[in-house]
């Protein structure tokens, strides 16, 4: 079971997760938009910061590898 601290980490990181694959998504259709652009460095930053370790054990890398081939196909 899960701790509230463990429930809003989560909540967190599926949140940037799914912004992500939306920034992505719409990238790939439009990639002239700089709003989706400026969105998807936002998020690669945070998935690179102290913060993120700080909420996860998650590999950032692995996950932006895994994202980037899933939006991409």
């Amino acid at each position: 079971m899960n701790t509230p601290y463990e429930n809003l980490a989560n909540a967190i990181v599926l949140s940037a997760v799914q912004d992500y694959r939306k920034a992505l998504r719409i990238l790939s259709r439009f990639p002239e938009r700089r709003d989706a652009q400026k969105e998807k460095d936002s998020i690669l930053q945070f998935f690179r910061s102290e913060w993120f370790y700080a909420l996860t054990s998650i590999d950032p890398e692995f996950l932006i590898r895994k994202l980037d081939k899933e939006v991409a196909a």
